[in-house]
Protein backbone atom coordinates (compact mmCIF):
# COMPACT_ATOMS: atom_id res chain seq x y z
CA UNK A 1 0.00 0.00 0.00
CA UNK A 2 1.33 3.76 -0.83
CA UNK A 3 1.86 6.05 2.22
CA UNK A 4 0.10 9.12 2.47
CA UNK A 5 2.31 12.14 0.97
CA UNK A 6 0.09 14.50 3.50
CA UNK A 7 1.26 18.32 2.49
CA UNK A 8 0.97 20.07 6.20
CA UNK A 9 0.85 24.28 6.29
CA UNK A 10 4.01 26.31 5.15
CA UNK A 11 6.48 25.99 8.50
CA UNK A 12 7.34 29.29 7.00
CA UNK A 13 8.64 31.10 4.11
CA UNK A 14 12.63 30.35 3.15
CA UNK A 15 14.63 33.41 2.19
CA UNK A 16 16.34 33.67 -1.00
CA UNK A 17 17.58 30.70 -2.38
CA UNK A 18 20.27 29.18 -1.02
CA UNK A 19 20.98 32.48 1.48
CA UNK A 20 20.35 30.07 4.88
CA UNK A 21 22.20 26.69 3.59
CA UNK A 22 25.25 25.32 3.95
CA UNK A 23 27.39 24.53 0.49
CA UNK A 24 29.19 22.29 2.97
CA UNK A 25 27.77 18.47 2.27
CA UNK A 26 26.15 17.08 5.55
CA UNK A 27 27.25 14.36 7.62
CA UNK A 28 23.76 12.19 7.40
CA UNK A 29 21.59 12.39 4.11
CA UNK A 30 18.38 11.12 3.99
CA UNK A 31 16.77 9.45 1.40
CA UNK A 32 12.56 8.69 1.12
CA UNK A 33 10.70 5.48 0.55
CA UNK A 34 6.88 6.52 1.33
CA UNK A 35 6.29 2.45 1.33
CA UNK A 36 8.57 1.98 4.39
CA UNK A 37 6.52 3.99 6.57
CA UNK A 38 4.37 2.64 9.55
CA UNK A 39 1.06 2.72 8.58
CA UNK A 40 0.54 5.51 10.92
CA UNK A 41 3.29 7.95 9.33
CA UNK A 42 2.93 10.20 6.78
CA UNK A 43 5.82 11.16 4.49
CA UNK A 44 6.28 15.20 5.39
CA UNK A 45 5.77 14.43 9.50
CA UNK A 46 8.29 12.48 9.11
CA UNK A 47 10.90 14.60 8.05
CA UNK A 48 9.65 17.24 9.41
CA UNK A 49 10.61 15.12 12.46
CA UNK A 50 13.87 14.26 11.76
CA UNK A 51 14.70 18.16 10.99
CA UNK A 52 14.14 18.60 14.09
CA UNK A 53 16.64 16.15 15.02
CA UNK A 54 18.84 18.20 13.23
CA UNK A 55 18.63 16.71 9.65
CA UNK A 56 20.28 19.17 7.57
CA UNK A 57 19.50 17.24 3.92
CA UNK A 58 16.88 14.87 2.28
CA UNK A 59 17.01 13.61 -1.06
CA UNK A 60 13.34 13.01 -2.59
CA UNK A 61 12.61 9.65 -4.48
CA UNK A 62 9.27 9.09 -4.87
CA UNK A 63 9.81 8.80 -8.24
CA UNK A 64 6.11 7.15 -8.77
CA UNK A 65 4.01 10.31 -7.82
CA UNK A 66 1.99 12.40 -10.38
CA UNK A 67 4.27 15.17 -11.27
CA UNK A 68 2.35 17.86 -10.03
CA UNK A 69 2.22 15.44 -6.52
CA UNK A 70 5.27 15.29 -6.46
CA UNK A 71 6.23 18.97 -7.31
CA UNK A 72 4.07 20.07 -4.24
CA UNK A 73 5.89 17.56 -2.35
CA UNK A 74 9.42 19.08 -2.66
CA UNK A 75 7.99 22.43 -2.79
CA UNK A 76 6.67 22.11 0.85
CA UNK A 77 9.67 20.32 2.09
CA UNK A 78 11.95 23.18 0.94
CA UNK A 79 10.34 25.89 2.95
CA UNK A 80 11.76 23.87 6.20
CA UNK A 81 14.67 26.12 6.87
CA UNK A 82 18.21 25.21 6.88
CA UNK A 83 16.67 21.92 4.96
CA UNK A 84 18.80 21.03 2.22
CA UNK A 85 16.06 19.41 -0.75
CA UNK A 86 17.54 17.28 -3.27
CA UNK A 87 15.26 15.92 -6.05
CA UNK A 88 16.42 12.47 -7.02
CA UNK A 89 16.48 12.30 -10.54
CA UNK A 90 14.14 14.66 -12.12
CA UNK A 91 15.17 18.51 -12.12
CA UNK A 92 12.37 20.17 -9.86
CA UNK A 93 12.57 24.16 -9.59
CA UNK A 94 11.95 24.37 -5.99
CA UNK A 95 14.84 21.88 -5.36
CA UNK A 96 18.56 23.18 -4.27
CA UNK A 97 20.13 20.30 -5.63
CA UNK A 98 19.75 17.25 -8.01
CA UNK A 99 20.91 13.50 -7.36
CA UNK A 100 21.11 11.49 -10.40
CA UNK A 101 21.34 7.92 -11.07
CA UNK A 102 24.38 6.26 -11.79
CA UNK A 103 23.28 5.57 -15.91
CA UNK A 104 21.76 9.43 -15.83
CA UNK A 105 24.45 11.97 -17.52
CA UNK A 106 25.33 15.44 -15.93
CA UNK A 107 23.06 17.83 -15.49
CA UNK A 108 23.21 21.33 -17.83
CA UNK A 109 24.27 24.21 -15.58
CA UNK A 110 21.24 25.05 -13.34
CA UNK A 111 18.35 22.76 -15.42
CA UNK A 112 15.12 23.16 -13.26
CA UNK A 113 17.14 24.07 -10.48
CA UNK A 114 16.58 27.11 -8.13
CA UNK A 115 19.09 29.77 -8.93
CA UNK A 116 22.19 29.94 -7.36
CA UNK A 117 21.70 25.83 -6.50
CA UNK A 118 22.78 23.95 -9.68
CA UNK A 119 24.59 21.40 -7.87
CA UNK A 120 24.39 17.96 -8.47
CA UNK A 121 25.49 14.38 -7.44
CA UNK A 122 25.40 10.79 -8.39
CA UNK A 123 24.73 7.30 -7.18
CA UNK A 124 27.95 5.05 -7.52
CA UNK A 125 28.95 1.35 -7.06
CA UNK A 126 32.49 1.37 -7.61
CA UNK A 127 35.74 3.93 -7.48
CA UNK A 128 35.53 4.22 -11.14
CA UNK A 129 31.92 5.73 -11.12
CA UNK A 130 33.07 8.22 -8.65
CA UNK A 131 35.90 9.69 -10.52
CA UNK A 132 33.74 9.77 -13.43
CA UNK A 133 31.46 11.76 -11.47
CA UNK A 134 33.93 14.08 -10.12
CA UNK A 135 35.22 14.66 -13.52
CA UNK A 136 31.98 15.59 -15.19
CA UNK A 137 31.52 18.16 -12.35
CA UNK A 138 29.15 16.27 -9.44
CA UNK A 139 29.52 17.54 -5.93
CA UNK A 140 28.56 14.40 -4.25
CA UNK A 141 28.11 11.08 -4.37
CA UNK A 142 26.31 7.66 -2.66
CA UNK A 143 28.92 4.68 -2.74
CA UNK A 144 26.72 1.67 -2.08
CA UNK A 145 26.56 -0.96 -0.26
CA UNK A 146 28.26 -0.40 2.64
CA UNK A 147 26.14 -3.48 4.39
CA UNK A 148 23.41 -5.47 3.52
CA UNK A 149 20.29 -3.60 3.45
CA UNK A 150 16.72 -4.34 3.84
CA UNK A 151 15.54 -1.88 1.87
CA UNK A 152 17.09 -4.20 -1.03
CA UNK A 153 17.46 -7.66 0.15
CA UNK A 154 20.22 -9.62 -1.89
CA UNK A 155 21.83 -6.57 -3.12
CA UNK A 156 25.55 -6.85 -2.71
CA UNK A 157 27.92 -7.70 -1.66
CA UNK A 158 29.04 -4.91 0.36
CA UNK A 159 31.92 -3.26 -1.29
CA UNK A 160 35.45 -3.92 0.74
CA UNK A 161 36.69 -1.47 3.31
CA UNK A 162 39.19 0.23 1.38
CA UNK A 163 36.24 1.42 -1.25
CA UNK A 164 35.63 4.21 0.89
CA UNK A 165 38.79 6.72 1.59
CA UNK A 166 40.85 9.04 -1.15
CA UNK A 167 37.69 9.88 -3.37
CA UNK A 168 38.40 13.54 -5.14
CA UNK A 169 34.76 14.57 -3.46
CA UNK A 170 31.95 14.10 -0.89
CA UNK A 171 31.33 10.03 -0.27
CA UNK A 172 28.36 9.28 1.33
CA UNK A 173 28.06 5.90 2.48
CA UNK A 174 24.76 3.98 1.11
CA UNK A 175 23.17 0.53 1.99
CA UNK A 176 22.58 -1.08 5.50
CA UNK A 177 23.46 2.29 7.16
CA UNK A 178 22.62 2.07 11.26
CA UNK A 179 23.33 4.44 14.16
CA UNK A 180 25.72 1.59 15.77
CA UNK A 181 27.70 0.90 11.90
CA UNK A 182 27.96 4.43 10.91
CA UNK A 183 31.38 5.45 13.27
CA UNK A 184 32.80 2.92 11.06
CA UNK A 185 31.76 4.20 7.83
CA UNK A 186 34.05 7.93 9.04
CA UNK A 187 36.28 5.61 10.55
CA UNK A 188 36.66 4.04 7.28
CA UNK A 189 37.11 7.14 5.13
CA UNK A 190 33.67 8.49 3.50
CA UNK A 191 32.53 12.02 4.71
CA UNK A 192 29.30 11.10 6.05
CA UNK A 193 26.32 8.10 5.66
CA UNK A 194 22.95 8.36 2.87
CA UNK A 195 20.25 6.51 5.04
CA UNK A 196 16.96 5.26 3.65
CA UNK A 197 15.20 2.61 5.47
CA UNK A 198 16.43 2.70 8.64
CA UNK A 199 14.99 6.15 9.29
CA UNK A 200 11.88 5.44 6.96
CA UNK A 201 10.88 2.41 8.70
CA UNK A 202 11.82 3.48 12.79
CA UNK A 203 8.57 4.50 14.66
CA UNK A 204 10.37 7.50 16.28
CA UNK A 205 12.47 8.75 13.02
CA UNK A 206 13.69 11.39 14.79
CA UNK A 207 15.62 9.54 17.35
CA UNK A 208 17.24 7.39 14.62
CA UNK A 209 18.38 10.81 12.60
CA UNK A 210 19.57 11.68 16.21
CA UNK A 211 21.84 9.18 16.79
CA UNK A 212 23.24 9.00 13.34
CA UNK A 213 24.49 12.51 13.90
CA UNK A 214 25.88 11.94 16.76
CA UNK A 215 27.95 8.47 15.60
CA UNK A 216 29.35 10.38 12.62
Amino acid sequence: MRRRTKMPGAPGAPGAPGATRTTRVPRVVLLTDRTQLPAEHCLVETIIECHRAGLQAVVVREHDLEPATRRTLVSELARLPGLWVISSRIPDPAAHGLHLAAHQPAPRPLAGLAQGWGRWGRSCHSRAEVDRAATEGAAWVTLSPFAPSLSKPGYGPPLPELAWADHPLPVLALGGITPENAPRVRAAGAHGVAVMGEVMRATNPGDVVARLLEAV
